[in-house]
């Protein structure tokens, strides 16, 4: 199994990634995730458009919280131009009810609770912890399956760049 040593840190404490480094360039890799209706779901059931994937260690803490919300307003503006995602390790019972409260409308939650595949096949898996977790990250992918945009925060607890995601997505769209 491929990992990445000491590629992040989670408060302040080096931490490996299980997987590949995902590239710019590279072909998105498949997962098999769980949807808020309990439906797996794999690369090839998400729409051949701009995807954003948002990936956060849990919803219930105020920087995934955040990120969530921050692109789910900031996507309002592109419609149904983008797929937009939220990965995490939350049950899909969670993610739905934070979707609820939090009137989250433009992104859709998806479950890696099911095999940890999105987590090991995009390289974000943290290893080492009581719990497994998602490092903080974000990836655009084009319609056409190739990366165009990879970022693993260094940092779990601290926020990605939001506008660098953001221009790589709205560069696909127009």
């Amino acid at each position: 199994m491929d990992k990445q040593v000491g590629t992040v840190t989670f408060k302040g404490k080096a931490v490996d990634l299980r997987g590949k480094k995902v590239n710019v360039g590279d072909a998105a890799p498949d997962f098999r995730c769980v949807s808020q209706t309990l439906e797996v779901v794999n690369l090839a059931a998400t729409p051949s458009k701009a995807r954003l994937f948002s990936v956060v260690p849990s919803l219930d803490t105020g920087v995934c919280s955040a990120q969530t919300k921050k692109f789910d307003e900031s996507l309002a503006a592109l419609g149904d131009k983008v797929a937009a995602y939220t990965v995490s390790l939350d049950l899909p019972f969670a993610q739905k009810r934070f979707c609820s409260t939090e009137n989250v409308k433009n992104m859709h939650t998806l479950s890696d609770v099911h095999d940890h595949s999105f987590g090991t096949n995009w390289g974000v898996l943290i290893e080492g912890l009581p719990l497994p977790l998602l490092a903080r990250s974000v990836f655009v992918v084009d319609p056409s399956g190739k990366v165009a945009y990879a970022e693993v925060v260094k940092e779990v607890t601290e926020h990605p760049n939001y506008e660098a995601a953001l221009t790589a997505l709205k560069s696909i769209v127009g």
